[in-house]
């Protein structure tokens, strides 16, 4: 990077340092939980598994349903901020009051609200990627974001699972252990994000109008009406839908399928922990990687590499297995995550950042309600979780049919 960091590109990336340990949690030891105390009350493995997808698929079509209303909203001046604070809220008093619901369907309910507040919290993040720092640098500050996400997140990581495997030696009993690692998580998210509230001041704006709830529909409908012109945009988000539902999909479920195919528990914790540290390095070196080589063909090599990643695990049953595709996951994931918000950052009208981010939401995080229900009825109907990452490796193709596209546009 040319020069050092400024203080407000620190602050914007120690975001990614707390809800990434929120993500680690989700990705981990929640599911983890969710099964046993799913079982305690007699609930199937295959119907846990399901019950756990139609949430996630929930909180995703409830992020793609306010997603662009509340980011065309957020583009209005003075809106971005406090609509980034109410929905971190959200996420760090539904990751606190998780540790207090002890039954299977009220844990998941509030777990709906926490994952739906944390994702429409990272609206308004990413977007303020164009007012903390310059278009040059969007690639590398997007990377040194995930990158340092992955290694922050192990920190209270690593505290909550000395909680949980050693609640017998500090003389705690395990639903203990998981309410003081769950606040423990949700102090440590709250902590980090406050000096980017304090600090961030929104550059990129369009001016306050009468009714902004009105007004934001009108924008909403005159975006989609120009995304007909603005093929770029419009192929690339086509493709972002595939192949970052394929990604979202492997995070969340990732845990859960391979406590189905007979993964230990103590396997499953330590392969993720793993690719969080080995993400670390891969994240930043995509970073430095993007000064010489286009932002777009990196994109394509994660793309094929993912899809290379999905037909291996259909196969998968063996611990050495999974940690092998831990790594491939951790050399890959934070690439294509970084490297497609900056590339829409680049491309998209800088005023209306908020705005375009509520559809990037849609098509990305949004669009993951896919895989997760494909993962649940496939698992409810076959008893088998293979036959839905069968269906995420032709994702990954067609997303990379459509990006092929984007990238062919001026």
């Amino acid at each position: 990077m040319a020069g050092k960091m400024t203080r407000l590109e620190k602050q914007w990336i120690l975001y990614d340092v707390g809800n990434s340990a929120f993500t680690m949690l989700c990705t981990t030891i929640i599911p983890i939980y969710f099964k046993n105390i799913a079982t305690a009350d007699n609930l199937s493995n295959s119907d846990s598994t399901a019950f756990l997808s139609f949430t996630l698929s929930l909180s995703t079509i409830l992020v793609a349903i306010l997603g662009p209303i509340l980011g065309t909203m957020a583009d209005t001046k003075n809106y971005k901020k406090p609509l980034f604070v109410s929905t971190f809220l959200v996420g760090v008093i539904g990751c606190m009051a998780m540790a207090f619901a002890s039954k299977w369907l009220a844990f998941l309910a509030v777990f709906c609200i926490a994952k739906t507040g944390y994702q429409l919290s990272l609206i308004f993040y990413d977007s303020m990627l164009t007012d903390v720092t310059t278009e040059e640098r969007m690639d590398e500050i997007s990377s040194q974001g995930y990158a340092w996400g992955y290694i922050g997140s192990c920190v209270p990581f690593i505290a909550s699972l000395v909680l949980i495997l050693g609640s017998d030696v500090i003389g705690i009993s395990g639903g203990m252990a998981m309410t003081l690692a769950l606040l423990l998580n949700a102090v440590w998210w709250a902590g980090v994000t406050i000096p980017l509230i304090r600090n961030y001041r929104q550059i990129h704006y369009v001016e306050k109008v009468n009714h902004p709830v009105k007004e934001s529909f009108r924008r909403i409908v005159d975006v989609v009406k120009g995304l007909k012109h603005q093929r770029k945009i419009l192929f690339f988000l086509l493709g972002f839908f595939f192949y970052i539902d394929g990604v979202y999909t492997i995070i969340d479920m990732a845990t859960t399928y391979g406590k189905d195919v007979g993964i230990s528990d103590t396997d499953l914790v330590l392969a993720l922990l793993m690719t969080q540290v080995v993400a670390f390095p891969c994240s930043i070196a995509f970073g430095k990687i993007s000064k010489r080589f286009k932002n777009g063909s990196l994109i394509q090599v994660s793309i094929l590499a993912y899809f290379l990643i999905a037909v291996f695990a259909l196969q998968l049953d063996k611990a050495w297995e999974f940690w092998f595709l831990a790594v491939c996951v951790a050399v890959f994931q934070g690439a294509i995550q970084a490297l497609s918000r900056s590339y829409f950052a680049k491309i998209i009208p800088k005023e209306k950042s908020s705005e375009y981010f509520g559809f990037y939401d849609i098509f990305g995080k949004g669009a993951a309600f896919i895989g997760t229900t494909v993962m649940g009825i496939s698992t409810m109907v076959s008893g088998s979780s293979r036959y839905g990452v069968a269906i995420l490796s032709l994702m990954f193709l067609v997303g990379f049919f459509f990006f092929r596209k984007a990238e062919k546009e001026e």
